[in-house]
């Protein structure tokens, strides 16, 4: 399995068919021991992705492989503590099944959600400037995956269920890095 590229799949984009296979794929995900606090049910985040509109669910490929998935929302910043909902999309429900944690592929994904996020504030002419999301203090691999990807630390967040978060915001204006050479749609 390469590990230097991934795609974004956005599961609307797919006939049912295909998108019947991909929740296969997304139902036998799975996560490491203790996990579970950082995430929900991978299954149940796909398919409450797709009934809401301003969410967009895509399942993370790499190597013809599902191996995670994510969602971007629009109008919700506001749930990592952000201080504007509308100017930027939140990345959410964001997990890297257990088998394939620890080679990069958090990394890679996370800067390609941010490319996809792009594509879409210019496809439907939105006011979104980057991507920003909460990461939970006591998971240091999601903290250190994101700011591999770009993100910066924006501060604390008390707002998550799970403990104090870090909110991290990554902007359109800034350039990816250069280890993280990800593949996106929108």
């Amino acid at each position: 399995m390469g590990t230097d590229w991934v795609w974004l799949i956005p599961l609307r984009d797919l006939d049912a068919d295909a998108r019947a296979i991909q929740l296969g794929a997304i139902a036998d995900m799975s996560l490491l021991p203790g996990q579970e606090r950082f995430v929900g049910d991978p299954l149940r985040m796909a398919l409450a992705g797709l009934a809401d509109g301003s969410r967009h669910p895509c399942v993370v490929e790499s190597g013809g492989d599902a191996v995670g998935i994510l969602t971007l929302q629009s109008g919700a910043a506001g749930l990592a503590g952000w201080p504007n909902d509308s100017s930027a999309w939140l990345l959410r429900g964001f997990l890297i099944d257990s088998p394939y944690q620890g080679k990069g592929l958090g990394t890679l994904a996370a800067a390609a959600a941010v490319e996809t996020a792009r594509k879409l504030t210019a496809r439907h002419q939105g006011r979104e400037s980057g991507v920003v999301l909460s990461v939970n203090e006591g998971n240091p691999a999601g903290l250190s995956a994101y700011r591999r990807a770009g993100f910066v630390d924006a501060g604390r967040y008390l707002g998550g269920s799970a403990g104090p978060q870090r909110t991290m915001f990554r902007s359109f204006e800034v350039a990816a890095p250069r280890n993280a050479p990800g593949r996106h749609c929108a």
